[in-house]
């Protein structure tokens, strides 16, 4: 400790200064895909966490989210809230609301959680949704689980506008069944990248 009362942070190392250099240089979107590449490459399955939870990823995420909606036809007005589906989901959540805030927008986020209450976070009663996965790989290949989601949204009053995800698997479309009242329907998936683009 000095006299300041912080701990020296010690001689940078030139190279990690470089590496940092060069990742800073890049578009948000390239960002984000150099941290995905490096945990989907080479594996059959990632959940992503160790993506969602770094700190580089947490500065743009939020916005290449939003960008990826706009691009397919949902502006922020279009909904309400953000819901993670899955513990490397949450941060996508955070990162949306940052990033809608910093745009001056209003956007509110929801853990989704099968320990009652099953929605964390403000209410969402009334409101319109985007779901978030981080990987949609296990989501697009197993619907009950979703579906399950789903109906806990709308029993609680939502309307599930979209689900996003960072990693798809090249669907445009998601089908759930809400269990509670057998109802079907087809909702908007919108991937920023494809699982092919990563490999």
């Amino acid at each position: 400790m000095t006299e300041s009362g912080f701990r020296p942070t010690g001689t940078p190392d030139l190279a990690v200064a470089k590496s940092h250099n060069d990742f800073a240089m890049l578009e948000p979107r390239e960002q984000l895909a150099t941290l995905l590449k490096a945990h989907v490459v080479g594996r059959p399955f990632s959940e992503l966490a160790a993506v969602t939870f770094d700190h580089r990823a947490a500065t743009v995420m939020g916005h290449v989210l939003i960008d990826a909606l706009e691009d397919a036809g949902y502006s922020i007005d279009d909904f309400d809230a953000v819901g993670a589906l899955t513990a490397a989901s949450v941060p996508m959540v955070s990162a949306m609301i940052q990033a809608a805030a910093s745009r001056g927008e209003d956007l509110d986020g929801f853990v989704m959680d099968f320990v009652y209450p099953s929605i964390k976070g403000p209410s969402i009663e009334g409101r319109r949704v985007v779901l978030l996965d981080a990987s949609s790989l296990v989501t697009l290949r197993n619907g009950n689980e979703l579906s399950l989601d789903f109906g806990i949204v709308e029993q609680l009053g939502a309307k599930v506008v979209a689900i996003a995800s960072l990693v798809g698997g090249g669907a445009k479309d998601i089908n759930v069944v809400n269990p509670s009242t057998g109802d079907e329907q087809t909702l908007p998936f919108i991937q920023v990248f494809d699982e092919s683009e990563l490999r």
